[in-house]
């Protein structure tokens, strides 16, 4: 069993800050099991794994012997969080809030311990509090204070509107640490704010104020914007393997040591040895080839992992097509279909303005042969294989 000191060195792996790291490890030496808090509003139903930043750090939590308390904010789903909004972000009704929140319940437990975690919604003590004490909690903070927000601030000198229901919100998050009874809470780095009305709030309700502690943004595919799926440059956890794999084998080799700091399960030593191995010469992509292994291992099975490695390989090093090929059925008018919009109608491509962006770019093949002709058509009783991109195949028939 890790000493307090060995598990404060554990937590502090990849933490962008911890508030206040001195309290923490006296709460770790009163050896019992820390109520660890965590609050996601159920906006959108799909992980991607810069969700799962935050999540691991509480399995490493669980697996140190603590609870988790994954709070889905039902409640305050139907406000809305404007962290980082420069306009009042309009609430969820209750059956979206209740939809996604199924499908965070489904997906959270591929990575947390069900045996450690209360998954516990707000709405639970929110929706016993009367209008009188919803009044005397706002009391509790100023509008000075709010408006020390850096999103609120800018909104207000930029004369742009905030819906007083907004300053509601990180009032609420922080009630919900009194109500739980949190010692500690997690939060990405734009949390910041909120995670500490709630410490202020517990002191104003006599207890002991939670430790922060925050989690940096990962980095998309790309590794210049954050993940997100609104950007593209994401990985789903609910995404086949075969996708998962390839989509990791694409990020640069130095974002891949971000990616194994953040993602990876493995010791900081282990890493380390990795790392030393590469700069004394070791292939980076036989390293990529660990972690995505691992990553889709976890979301998937060591079977299902093997053989997204074997179908990469197959297919980017020998040129072989992926076994499962999808077919997709079109039709064409007599004098062809053009090609960006068969890209766009075989789910290529988003668009065909993407679809002619690719052709230019030499990454559109028709059966293994590049194509750079962006006025060329096929016509009515075409098969063709196509690819786009490295990741991206169908076999089209037109009709």
């Amino acid at each position: 069993m890790a000493t307090p000191e060995q598990a404060l060195e554990q937590i502090r792996r990849g933490a962008a800050e911890i508030l206040v790291e001195s309290e923490l490890l006296e709460k770790l030496k009163e050896n019992r099991p820390l109520r660890i808090k965590a609050g996601f509003d159920p906006t959108a139903p799909d992980l991607h794994l810069g969700h799962t930043v935050l999540i691991n750090k509480l399995r490493q939590f669980q697996d140190l012997g603590h609870e988790v308390l994954f709070l889905i904010g039902d409640f305050t789903g139907m406000i809305g969080d404007p962290t980082g909004k420069s306009a009042t972000r309009p609430p969820l009704t209750r059956d979206e809030v209740l939809e996604n929140a199924r499908s965070y319940e489904q997906q959270i437990f591929k990575i947390l311990d069900p045996e450690k975690t209360l998954v516990v919604f707000n709405s639970s003590w929110m929706n016993e509090m009367d209008a009188a004490d919803l009044i005397q909690l706002a009391a509790r903070h100023t509008v000075a204070r709010m408006l020390e927000r850096e999103d609120f601030d800018k909104r207000y000198r930029s004369g742009q509107p905030i819906a007083i229901h907004e300053f509601l919100y990180p009032l609420i998050q922080g009630y919900d640490s009194v109500a739980l009874k949190a010692d500690v809470e997690l939060g990405g780095t734009d949390q910041k704010f909120n995670l500490l009305v709630g410490r202020e709030l517990q002191r104003q309700y006599g207890q002991p104020q939670q430790v922060v502690l925050m989690m940096p943004i990962l980095e998309g595919l790309d590794g210049v914007q954050k993940m997100s799926k609104s950007l593209g440059n994401y990985v789903g956890i609910d995404e086949p393997p075969g996708e998962m794999f390839g989509k990791l084998m694409s990020i640069s080799d130095e974002l891949m040591w971000r990616y194994f700091e953040l993602l990876s399960f493995r010791p900081m030593t282990e890493i380390e040895a990795l790392r030393r191995a590469v700069a004394e010469g070791r292939n980076p992509r036989d390293v990529k080839f660990e972690l995505a292994r691992e990553i889709v291992a976890r979301f998937h099975d060591v079977v299902a992992a093997e053989r997204a490695q074997a179908e990469f390989v197959a297919r980017f090093q020998k040129g072989v097509l992926p076994e499962e090929l999808p077919e997709v059925r079109l039709e064409a008018p007599e004098e062809g279909l053009p090609l960006p919009n068969l890209l766009k109608s075989a789910g290529l491509v988003s668009s065909t303005s993407e679809g002619l962006r690719m052709i230019r770019q030499g990454a559109v093949r028709l059966d293994g042969e590049r194509v750079s002709d962006t006025g060329r058509s096929l016509p009515p009783g075409t098969e063709v294989v196509v690819q786009v991109g490295k990741r991206r195949f169908a076999r089209v028939f037109l009709a």
